[in-house]
């Protein structure tokens, strides 16, 4: 099966593993979309990638002028999109290009919309967001599928705001392919190591940690890895250099996620980025990266995240992080520790990682569409 996946960034690792999780299911993957880096990107996963361009982080604007310019000859790329058996669009201006390549070059295929956040701007009261739901209902009533990483996604957004009309399914954020787990490295003990990885866009989070780590220098270390989104920190390095027991060690490559969650005790899970709407519905990358490699999460409870540590034991839920948190800490023993490391360690990898009869099964569900 030859599948065209439009991505709104080829450099991003997730896409990456969607596309190694198509190649596992059987399929042949025709990869377009934009980058956020200056380079071009050439390939993805063994795949060769047609380059749309650069876009950037919170300039929507220009990325709807940008798809637009792109989506008035699509014609250009029929000699790669004929043949394909289904079309997806990954996020809302991919999936306006995808639907638009695909009446164009492969009107027999399917059209599938991945969606794995509702940004902020779909939410606004006003005429944009209102624009904004229009577009995506009427897309989505040309889809034949809705893939979704969290099944509240569907019912707090595409089912209670998009009125929902066509089959979803639930792709989780899980590790692929499935890894062997590392070996504890940190002792269960203080100073008690709290991780911080991935993208890195809650101020609010920055916030507690760096208090409780000024408060209790040797009580808690903070390990803080990944890119801070320039729209939301000022200097990052800047608000962590007078902590000696925090440390922000930049960007990683997905293959140091083994070592980097071995490293610590636990995995702060918990994002008031768009508290109420999006950062209440999501499973994120983290949740399952952590979990995979024996990390302990930590989650706040009412939110879709928390339910899901909540009903896999996969580490402690505060409804008030804020509050809760340092008492947490103080009162921690390496016997309790030991005993939620262990809670992680015992959960299924099925749970945590796709193996290669999930992708299989996956594509089928894609062939089948069609």
């Amino acid at each position: 099966m030859r599948i065209a996946y439009f991505v709104h960034d080829l450099g991003d690792p997730a896409v990456e593993r969607r596309v190694r999780m198509l190649q596992a299911g059987g399929a042949e993957v025709v990869l377009m979309g934009f980058r956020r880096s200056a380079a071009a990107v050439a390939e993805v996963a063994g795949v060769a990638a047609i380059d749309l361009g650069r876009t950037h982080n919170a300039r929507m604007g220009h990325r709807a002028l940008l798809t637009l310019s792109r989506a008035l000859d699509p014609r250009r790329w029929r000699s790669r999109l004929e043949g394909c058996e289904a079309v997806i669009g990954r996020n809302l201006e991919m999936l306006a290009l995808a639907a638009r390549a695909r009446d164009a070059c492969a009107p027999k295929a399917p059209l599938i919309y991945e969606c794995l956040d509702v940004h902020r701007l779909m939410l606004r009261g006003d005429l944009l967001g209102a624009g904004l739901r229009a577009l995506e209902r009427a897309l989505l009533a040309r889809c034949r599928w809705l893939i979704v990483s969290s099944p509240a996604f569907v019912s707090a957004y595409f089912e209670a705001r998009q009125g929902l009309s066509i089959p979803w399914m639930l792709v989780e954020n899980k590790v692929f392919p499935v890894p062997a787990r590392p070996e504890r490295r940190t002792p269960p003990g203080p100073p008690w190591r709290i991780g911080w990885f991935g993208m890195l866009r809650c101020r609010r989070s920055l916030e507690i940690l760096t208090a409780l780590a000024a408060r209790n220098p040797r009580l808690v270390e903070v390990v803080i890895r990944g890119v801070p989104s320039e729209d939301v920190f000022g200097d990052f390095q800047a608000a962590v250099a007078d902590l000696p027991n925090v440390q922000f060690e930049g960007p990683y490559r997905p293959q140091e996620l083994p070592n980097l969650y071995a490293g610590v005790h636990f995995t702060w899970a918990v994002d008031y980025f768009d508290a109420g709407e999006n950062s209440d519905w999501l499973l994120p990358n983290r949740l399952y990266e952590g979990a995979c490699f024996g990390s302990v999460a930590l989650a706040r409870g009412a939110v879709e995240s928390g339910r899901w540590v909540a009903d896999h034991g996969a580490g402690v839920v505060m409804e008030d992080p804020p509050g809760e948190i340092e008492a947490l800490m103080r009162g921690l023993s390496p016997e309790r520790y030991g005993r939620l490391a262990q809670g992680v360690q015992d959960l299924p990898s099925t749970d945590l990682a796709a193996g290669e009869a999930e992708c299989a099964a996956l594509v089928r569900r894609l062939v089948e569409a069609a």
